[in-house]
């Protein structure tokens, strides 16, 4: 796996916490960034270490309305990604100070916005 800048270790570290400790979320580099799948696939979470930009940050499948919520939110820590964005992904920076709380929720929400019934029924017991 690349190695995350030093900018993008902490949170990269924090982060890889939250995603994995989901069922069976699984880690693996796709486009040269570490990112977590739902077994083998679907991806929910995708770091994002200045790869498209100068930021570090990260990449989130989300439920409708949530991405438009966070960044009218806060524009200084969400936005829209390339790419995915058009497909109601929320881009998460991780070069700001941030609320972990809510990475937590956005990661969560990701995880379930793609996981079959029979995992999220896991977070839920």
């Amino acid at each position: 796996m690349d190695r995350p800048s030093a900018a993008a270790s902490v949170p990269l570290e924090r982060l890889r916490a939250l995603c994995l400790a989901l069922p069976e979320a699984t880690e693996r580099v796709s486009h040269g960034e570490p990112a977590w799948f739902v077994r083998r696939s679907p991806q929910f979470v995708s770091l994002s270490d200045h790869h498209h930009d100068d930021r570090v940050g990260f990449w989130a499948a989300a439920p409708a309305g949530a991405q438009q919520d966070w960044v009218e939110r806060d524009p200084n820590r969400f936005f829209v990604p390339p790419y995915v964005g058009g497909r109601g992904w929320v881009g998460v920076y991780l070069d700001v100070e941030q609320d972990w709380d809510d990475i937590a929720d956005i990661v969560e929400d990701a995880y379930r916005a793609v996981a079959p019934k029979s995992l999220i029924a896991r977070l839920e017991s």
